[in-house]
């Protein structure tokens, strides 16, 4: 398994050295890893997500030649130099360049299907890259904290709030940050110091509010946990713990599974961290949900039939 030292290096190459690299070798290329390259670099949005086979076909060469070629400049392989491509030009795609891509990515297949197992794709990588010493780090600075605060511009405004709404239910002060400007952002953060901790939350395209929030935190000596896609991350920079889950584009969606699962984890986690002084509060709330008929009871073999005659429908 990967370790997040390990992340950092491949973000390092795919950000800053793919052009060089691609460069430096251009000499040394032959025939077809020239026109591998020159196509890379002028169509560098479309590669990223197109398969080795189809590259080859593009431009004229075969899958093997592009095999080689990713290997010649520094990967393990042809879907490493893919990968690298993506995150390069996931936080620049417009939405109009997003939907583009995912015509392309698409194409004829079934589209339930193809978003299925394009999310099932990024929660494995997230298993993968994922550091586990920094996640249980993270959990216990949480759990050691006086204040939690949670922050999540954007798109990630659904997983603060996500995560604000259980850890409201582990913990004794955690406040969900309104990230409608960055006045009242600095405004929430006013009282925050170095006995506190600021949970951001930070996908492509990146928002410069959550990025001005991580660091005026850390300016202010609390402790910073970033949930971003990669180490290279705007949030991460600031942070003193960076939990990494890979995300990915599904036309003008962010698919946002994988860090949704990682928030499940960390909330588990500190749930059964706490699990000796919770059971109390957990009894008390059972019986509060109940005396004010917070849910509505179900009858659970009404529901079974009614699921088997939509089945059989």
């Amino acid at each position: 398994m990967k370790t997040a030292a390990a992340f950092i290096g491949v973000n390092e190459l795919m950000n800053d050295s793919l052009t060089q690299r691609i460069q430096e070798n251009m000499r040394s290329f032959s025939k077809g890893q020239r026109l591998i390259a020159t196509y890379i670099m002028e169509h560098y949005d479309k590669v990223a997500f197109m398969t080795a086979s189809r590259l080859g076909s593009t431009v004229g060469v075969s899958e093997s030649t592009v095999v080689r070629f990713a290997t010649e400049i520094g990967y393990d392989g042809y879907p490493e130099l893919q990968r690298a491509m993506q995150e390069m030009i996931r936080s620049k795609l417009t939405i109009v360049q997003r939907m583009d891509v995912t015509r392309e990515r698409i194409g004829d297949n079934d589209i339930l299907d193809t978003v299925l197992g394009q999310d099932s794709d990024v929660i494995r990588r997230t298993m993968e890259y994922t550091s586990h010493d920094e996640f249980y780090k993270a959990a216990d600075t949480i759990l050691a904290a006086r204040k939690v605060y949670i922050l999540g511009a954007r798109s990630c405004q659904a997983l603060a709030s996500f995560l604000a709404y259980y850890l409201g239910l582990l913990l004794e002060d955690v406040i969900l940050v309104q990230a409608t400007s960055e006045a009242e952002i600095f405004q929430q953060l006013i009282h925050i110091n170095e006995n506190d901790v600021v949970i951001v939350l930070s996908f492509p395209r990146y928002s410069r509010k959550a990025t001005k929030a991580m660091q005026f935190a850390h300016e202010c000596g609390a402790k910073g946990i970033a949930i971003t896609d990669t180490a290279a991350s705007p949030v991460a920079k600031h942070a003193d713990y960076a939990l990494l889950a890979r995300s990915d584009i599904a036309a003008i969606v962010d698919s946002l599974v994988a860090p949704l699962s990682l928030i499940d984890a960390l909330v588990v986690t500190l749930s059964l961290k706490k699990q000796k002084t919770m059971d109390p509060t957990f009894k008390r709330l059972e019986a509060i949900w109940d005396e004010y008929h917070v849910y509505e009871k179900v009858d659970n073999e009404n529901t079974e039939k009614d699921d088997t005659k939509h089945a059989e429908a």
